[in-house]
């Protein structure tokens, strides 16, 4: 009985256990703990995770014992365990980036993000691993290697926060979190059939976060339902000081997003589907028949479906708008110049001089030191950046709907050693606008992926829309009910 009320727990499901007392923090951790030593250290070896909390049942058991003394949970999130994504900065716990160069390094404070999560109660179970620095989609680091996708041991998890998606895909923990620049959040939720949110830029605070692009990261959540990752982005969100951006959202409240789904119908929705989003080769097709069957169970539910004809080329967005390469440099630099003396590094010149990293990035950190911010390309790509917002939005305008959907990635997650490619995601990425990955469906089953690959849809919207995007992703999950277990991550007996 017990297995069967842990697996795939969800936030809501957990607290009625723990309040009736059907099952404790402690009992939920220690499930945890069993499926990372068993799936992730042996067994399939998905080299998902950097490092454990070793404290983690101690604060389960703080946890039980005020939820027992008061009858009442300490918080939206409180017992949860979090896998957070390790770029995000942990006062008891290294924070590395994924790379070697700062192993052993220790922050002085939290993440803003993190003391939104440990105040709501929640445990930070896990640091994930991560494509190193952040800086591409496969989720290789010198710290851990390559992470493996659960669904299909021969490729990647997406990236960069693979380990995070791969983690929470396999069951290791309850809700994750990850970081976006370009796709991070939305590729591994793509690949590993999960909800990831990459929410409007200014809605998240970036303090206390390894940086890689100011003007285009954020964090967001991974999770197993849409109802999960809404609690998750309601405790992150918020204004914080130290991130001049979330001073947009400052005169916003954070909205009970949990609260505002489920919905039984989008009737009265008119939902855009971007057509030049969708490859026209035959290795787009697999992906183009599963987007395809969700579209229509959009239209199933009362959707007034709309064709966008208008031509967005994703592969133009990231080689000559996206700003993610200027930008590192001098974002990085001023995250590693505000640390403590002792820690290993204080700049991108110096982790190059070190060589202490993967050899995969090597060409893209030395191609960072010829970039900057202020010169008059990196100008002219915030400029083309300015104009795809002003295009996006007249497309919202012109054709009167109130989201987009398209694949999250014209092809199914690369297998190891390849290169993600034609990915759609990128057009959040360079306009700030907020999105919603939700599972599709899966590839036709094969000898290396029994369930077959998963494939995300994304569900873009305007800025400051979460809660309509939150909706219509909630609605479509409940009757689209897509869900195959990770074949390689059996529930333990």
């Amino acid at each position: 009985m017990m297995k069967n009320l842990l697996t795939r727990l969800s936030v809501k499901k957990f607290h009625q256990l723990l309040l009736s007392g059907e099952l404790s923090c402690r009992e939920l951790v220690e499930y945890y703990l069993r499926r990372i030593e068993a799936y992730d250290h042996a067994g399939p070896c998905l080299n998902a995770l950097i490092l454990l909390n070793p404290r983690a049942l101690e604060e389960a058991d703080a946890i039980d014992a005020a939820v027992r003394k008061t009858g009442r949970l300490t918080g939206k999130l409180c017992g949860v365990p979090v896998i957070l994504k390790d770029n995000v900065n942990t006062s008891d716990l290294e924070t590395t980036a994924g790379s070697e160069s700062l192993r052993g390094f220790t922050p002085d404070d939290d993440a803003f993000i993190t003391k939104k999560l440990r105040a709501a109660g929640a445990i930070i179970l896990a640091k994930a691993n991560l494509h190193e620095f952040a800086i591409w989609g496969e989720t290789i680091s010198s710290i851990l290697g390559q992470t493996l996708n659960p669904y299909d041991l021969t490729r990647t998890p997406g990236g960069s926060s693979g380990g995070t998606g791969a983690a929470i895909a396999a069951d290791m923990g309850m809700v994750g979190i990850g970081t976006d620049t370009i796709n991070s959040v939305r590729s591994p939720s793509s690949a590993c059939s999960l909800v990831g949110i990459r929410p409007t830029i200014g809605m998240v605070s970036r303090s206390g976060i390894v940086p890689y692009s100011l003007t285009q990261d954020t964090a967001g959540p991974l999770c197993r339902t849409v109802a999960d990752a809404a609690a998750v982005l309601e405790v992150i969100s918020g204004y914080d000081k130290e991130d001049e951006e979330t001073a947009w959202c400052a005169d916003k409240k954070v909205d009970d997003y949990s609260a505002a789904v489920p919905e039984t119908t989008l009737a009265g929705k008119k939902i855009g589907v971007l057509e030049s989003f969708f490859g026209k080769k035959a290795e787009h097709q697999e992906v183009n028949a599963v987007v395809a069957k969700a579209i229509s169970v959009l239209k199933s539910l009362g959707a007034q479906i709309v064709p966008i004809k208008e031509e967005i080329n994703s592969g133009w967005l990231t080689a000559d708008v996206s700003v993610h390469l200027y930008d590192l440099k001098d974002h990085l630099n001023q995250y590693l110049q505000k640390l403590p003396a002792r820690a290993p590094v204080h700049s991108l010149e110096e982790i190059i001089k070190s060589g202490k990293f993967h050899a995969g990035i090597k060409e893209n950190l030395e191609q960072a030191m010829l970039h900057s911010v202020g010169t008059p390309d990196y100008n002219e790509r915030l400029v083309l950046r300015s104009q795809v917002q002003t295009k996006l939005m007249q497309v919202f305008a012109d054709h009167d709907v109130e989201a987009i959907v398209y694949p999250h990635q014209q092809q199914l997650v690369c297998e190891v050693g390849g290169a993600q490619k034609e990915r759609n995601g990128v057009l959040c990425s360079v306009t700030g606008f907020p999105s919603v990955v939700v599972p599709a469906g899966y590839s036709q089953p094969s000898r290396t992926a029994p369930a077959g690959i998963p494939i995300g849809m994304e569900i873009i919207g305007r800025p400051w829309s979460e809660k309509l995007l939150l909706a219509i992703a909630e609605t479509y999950e409940e009757k689209a009910a897509v869900e195959e277990l990770p074949p390689f991550t059996p529930v333990l007996e």
